[in-house]
């Protein structure tokens, strides 16, 4: 488990938003280093599409998901921050977590407030900060010359997306800046590309503090392509997106699954939900990134495919190992 003085501890930078990104701290947390999740808010669907509307805050769903991630309380607080309410009234869709950070974000003044306020309630292995206090909107310019608002629209178009970009001007916190210069590590999760992954980064304050850095760049690739994103994606395709949306730093190593995936089970996941396994193609991802790490990611939760979160927390606790030594 993280122990000790955190001040001894390596910083780790973690961008991203929704259940990869989650994925990826419950395994990281694992391990002696000091963690910053910056999470994506441009969420705009569900649960938190209807808070946004009522009380004109930031995404909750994402920041609500890292905080249970992050937490170390007992796994029934887990069950009931993620509890969705089923029910006729006013409260249906709605999650406890949801409902929680809104009030703590009311009561602190601020969604950075709120966070903080509710993950002493959680006992947080880290730190969550929104990549930005704006209530922002993603906007995405199609192939065809067609612009779409709106993160849930963005995802269920069928049109391929050519850029993504906020609407309005966001506005960057000076912590969150101030975290990214002094990161030993900074990891881009697993997760939606176009909607969770690129939002961390188009905006030009944290990308050209990026530039600023020394710390490695790792990327954590997705064992599965998303509808309405990343079809027919493979490794180095998704490697190609992230390092044209960056300045000059670019990826330095990338994590993907070399693992085999059952054929039945993803025959499934091809034809009930539009997703094929992402391919590592070797070759091409060279191209793009210095360096590949490879391992059987693999895991089946449920009959869900996952990535091995236990896994992937130490291969990059062990980049981080490597790094000292040279």
């Amino acid at each position: 488990m993280n122990s000790g003085d955190d001040k001894m501890n390596k910083k780790v930078l973690v961008f991203g938003g929704g259940t990869g990104m989650s994925c990826l701290l419950k395994g990281l947390k694992q391990f002696p280093v000091d963690i910053t999740a910056v999470v994506s808010v441009c969420d705009d669907g569900g649960s938190t599409g209807i808070l946004r509307d009522e009380f004109d805050i930031l995404a909750v769903g994402d920041i609500r998901k890292v905080l249970v991630a992050l937490s170390q309380t007992e796994s029934s607080v887990e069950e009931l921050l993620n509890h969705r309410f089923n029910s006729n009234g006013t409260l249906n869709k709605h999650t406890v977590g949801n409902i929680l950070l809104t009030a703590a974000t009311e009561m602190g003044g601020s969604v950075q407030q709120g966070i903080e306020l509710l993950g002493k309630v959680l006992n947080l292995c880290g730190r969550v900060m929104p990549v930005t206090e704006s209530n922002v909107t993603l906007v995405a310019e199609m192939e065809d010359g067609s612009f779409v608002e709106g993160e849930h629209f963005i995802t269920e178009s069928i049109k391929k997306i050519k850029r993504v970009f906020y609407k309005e001007t966001p506005i960057i916190n000076d912590g969150l800046l101030e975290a990214i210069e002094q990161a030993d590590l900074i990891v881009f999760s697993m997760g939606s590309l176009y909607t969770s992954i690129l939002p961390c980064i188009i905006c030009e304050e944290i990308k050209n503090k990026i530039d600023e850095v020394d710390a490695p760049i790792i990327y954590a690739c997705n064992l599965f392509t998303q509808p309405g994103e990343t079809e027919k994606f493979k490794v180095s395709d998704h490697l190609k997106v992230i390092n044209s949306y960056l300045g000059k730093r670019k990826i330095d190593v990338v994590i993907a699954n070399s693992g085999r995936i059952d054929e039945k089970l993803a025959y499934k996941y091809l034809t009930t939900e539009q997703k094929d396994p992402v391919i590592l193609d070797r070759v091409e991802s060279k191209k793009n990134v210095k360096k590949i790490i490879a391992d059987d990611l693999v895991k089946i939760d449920d009959g869900v495919f996952r990535h091995d979160c236990l896994k992937l927390g130490f291969l990059i606790f062990s980049q981080i190992l490597e790094n000292d030594k040279k």
